[in-house]
């Protein structure tokens, strides 16, 4: 569920990687003073209530229907969207705290094979 168009539905433009999307995102924030507001606790909070939307549309679903909700074009948009909120939060939230979300997750894949070796 790509946006075919780029900012203010101009061309399209090609998908970022981490660094891209963390540089974009500050820039929306700062071209509205918002940076006073991105502290970690706040960041942590709107993070909180994202990823609670997000529960929200899957919450009183039945697990067969759960693994259908992209099925849909309505509620696939309302997921997409929730992630990509999640997303943004989390990101803002790792650029204010210094932490390279890739590494961090490559090093906790370590750590969890590590404590559950595989049969």
């Amino acid at each position: 569920m790509n946006d075919p168009q780029g900012p203010r539905g101009g061309p399209p433009h090609e998908p970022l990687g981490v660094a891209g999307l963390q540089r974009r995102l500050a820039d929306f924030a700062a071209a509205r003073n918002w940076q006073p507001y991105h502290t970690p606790k706040n960041l942590v909070a709107a993070l909180s209530v994202e990823a609670s939307e997000l529960v929200e549309i899957f919450q009183w679903l039945t697990p067969e229907e759960s693994a259908h909700v992209m099925d849909e074009p309505d509620s696939a948009h309302r997921v997409t969207d929730e992630v990509a909120d999640v997303l943004a939060y989390l990101l803002q939230l790792c650029e204010v705290l210094g932490i390279d979300p890739l590494a961090a997750l490559d090093a906790k894949i370590d750590r969890n094979e590590r404590r559950f070796p595989a049969p």
